[in-house]
């Protein structure tokens, strides 16, 4: 796929690439969706990178797609997002998510609908998440969004993003990392010095060269997909972005999944399709690989299908269990990797550079200590393990359905379940209350706000206040706005403060400074704040927001006096706050202020420990 031609100014000096620094201060390894998000964060804050990828950037298979909102905050700072929007569907028919027997089909059995709920922000959910975030959910296939990003790190990165070089040493000491490389068409190797390094190589290489020891079960199922293109507009569905498939002759086991990839339509008329067939069903290997696919459709044996890209891959629910070794951090797949049941994978793994990043940034700066950098750790592998668990669970709520519709080994009796199912009778009824309970269940994944823009850190770079967690903050679906240190700062739309209008507001999230600290005050106290902000050399400085009074839906979601304070991090993450204004705000803030750079809170025991014991009750869930 041809790469974008993106405008963007340079964001650091540009290097030959037929030159190779001998140092450097970052060195990314790795050029997915986090190398490449890493470079771009570094780059904005004048940091020197070099980004090593062991392919070319040519994407080959669709992957991951979504992206929710938090992320598409995290795209708006990098200033990608409106090029992702425009990438993605350009209607809000898409979000949702059915449940079929098939397509098509002769029998009565086929094309028929089990159910559907809605997704991703979409249907009765688009208010909770206009709520939550100034940022809308985005659907762009990595097929185009790999591309994107990589062509945006290249304008800000000019010659910095490296591609056909294989890393194939990475050590460190306390002074420093030295990254092995070789360029694997010449086989020239170089030795590059740098002061930290970001590993995202997917775990390929840097579990051996870094001796990473991943927890959680492995090989739990095997999928097979397909990017094929094909007709599928006889689908009486017409506007899904996603469906599954069950089916009489599969009994209680799910046949597979359809997406639909564009680029131009996102629903039935989609020319493109990523189809993922339950390893079952390709007994007959390679060779069957379309055949299962038309009988998973319920497409006749004629029809056409160009099969475009394959992969194989397993569920695998693991987490690393250290995520720094010295001056090297992991992330993304690197560090954790789950099953794309929630579509988490690709957004915790931005994520995980948008934590590190800043934190980068102010120990390089010299604003902060070492012991900042601990808190990366400490903050995104309880998160990851969260949502690894999540991902299980999710993958355990479709065959509930199948034993709701009634579905089992016998396939003539499982084709009289699907005709009492459709039938107008008291039992047809009480089936499709079953079936609809379970499909509902399913919420649990599409609806999923509170782990998508709720989620937030118990212990690190913050300073506990004693207040009790939001309500229902293990729902996967409630969602509570609040500035609880550790919780992500509340977006509210501004129309009067720092520059904003009735006719461009400006989001509370939009005035989080990239680097520092950010306190966010009332007017009436705001000189006292203002003067309390002035940090010394050699602390983590702090910038004033002053909420206008006329933005008053401040006051209530603050959850602080009118002259009260909430201090934010540029991840956007509150680190602490201040109820009313202190009888010497100048120390308290300055103490907060050093607890922070520190690293903050350490816990007792590991705090990801509740998530691996749910890991291991789903995958046992999964194995029956």
């Amino acid at each position: 796929m041809p790469v974008p031609n993106v405008r963007r100014p340079a964001l650091l000096d540009p290097i030959d690439e037929r030159e190779w620094p001998e140092e450097t201060t970052v060195v990314i390894v790795g050029g997915g969706p986090v190398g490449l998000s890493a470079a771009i964060q570094l780059a904005q804050r004048g940091i020197d990178v070099l980004l090593l990828e062991r392919r070319d950037f040519e994407a080959r298979f669709p992957r991951a797609h979504l992206l929710n909102v938090r992320t598409m905050e995290v795209f708006h700072a990098m200033g990608v997002a409106d090029d992702i929007y425009a990438g993605g569907p350009q209607d809000e028919r898409w979000h949702k998510v059915v449940w079929f027997t098939s397509v098509d089909g002769p029998t009565q059995a086929d094309g028929v609908r089990i159910g559907g709920v809605p997704a991703w922000g979409g249907g009765a959910d688009a208010k909770r998440y206009a709520q939550a975030s100034p940022r809308r959910f985005a659907n762009l296939p990595q097929l185009r969004l790999d591309p994107l990003l990589y062509a945006h790190a290249r304008a800000a990165c000019p010659g910095r993003i490296r591609s056909d070089v294989e890393v194939v040493g990475i050590a460190h000491d306390d002074a420093g990392v030295v990254v092995t490389a070789i360029e694997r068409e010449s086989g020239r190797q170089h030795r590059i010095r740098a002061e930290y390094a970001i590993v995202a190589d997917g775990g390929r290489s840097s579990e051996e060269l870094l001796g990473v020891t991943m927890e959680g079960p492995r090989n739990m199922r095997e999928v097979v997909n397909y990017h094929v293109r094909t007709d599928l507009s006889m689908w009486a569905e017409p506007d899904a972005l996603l469906g599954f498939f069950f089916h009489p002759y599969g009994g209680l086991r799910r046949m597979g999944t359809i997406q639909a990839l564009g680029p131009n339509s996102y629903d039935r008329d989609s020319e493109e399709w990523l189809v993922a067939v339950s390893g079952w069903m390709l007994e007959g290997g390679e060779t069957g690989a379309l055949p299962a696919i038309r009988r998973m459709l319920g497409l006749p044996a004629d029809h056409p299908i160009e099969l475009v890209t394959e992969s194989r891959w397993v569920y695998n629910a693991i987490v690393a269990d250290s995520w720094r070794f010295g001056r090297v951090f992991i992330a993304g797949d690197a560090a954790h990797r789950h099953p794309p049941t929630g579509g988490l994978g690709l957004n915790s793994g931005v994520q995980d550079v948008e934590n590190l990043v800043w934190k980068l940034a102010a120990v390089l700066n010299g604003d902060a200590e070492d012991g900042l950098l601990d808190s990366y750790e400490l903050e995104r592998r309880p998160t990851t393990a969260f949502y690894t668990a999540h991902s299980l669970e999710n993958a355990t709520r479709h065959a509930p359905i199948g034993e709701a519709l009634g579905l089992g080994p016998d396939e003539a009796e499982s084709r009289r379940s699907i005709a009492t199912f459709l039938s107008d009778t008291p039992e047809g009824e009480e089936v499709r209350r079953r079936v609809a309970a379970a499909v509902q269940e399913n919420a649990h994944d599409y609806s999923q706000l509170n782990v998508e823009a709720g989620f937030f850190y118990r212990a690190g770079a913050l300073v506990p206040d004693g207040s009790p967690e939001p309500a229902d903050a293990e729902s996967p679906i409630a969602f509570h706005p609040t500035t609880r240190p550790g919780s992500h700062l509340p977006h509210l739309w501004l129309a009067h403060t720092e520059g904003a209008s009735s006719s461009e507001p400006r989001s509370t999230r939009d005035l989080v400074r990239p680097t520092g600290l950010t306190l966010f005050v009332g007017a009436s106290a705001a000189p006292s704040w203002a003067e309390a902000a002035r940090m010394p050399a050699g602390m983590l400085p702090v910038a004033v927001v002053v909420i206008d009074d006329a933005d008053a839906g401040w006051s209530g979601l603050s959850e602080v006096d009118a002259d009260g304070a909430v201090l934010v991090r540029p991840d956007a993450k509150v680190a602490w706050r201040a109820m009313t204004l202190p009888a010497n705000p100048a120390a308290a803030l300055r103490e907060a202020v050093a607890t922070i750079g520190a690293g903050g809170l350490r816990p007792d025991g590991d705090p990801a420990e509740p998530s691996f014991e749910r890991i291991r009750r789903a995958a046992a869930v999964l194995a029956e």
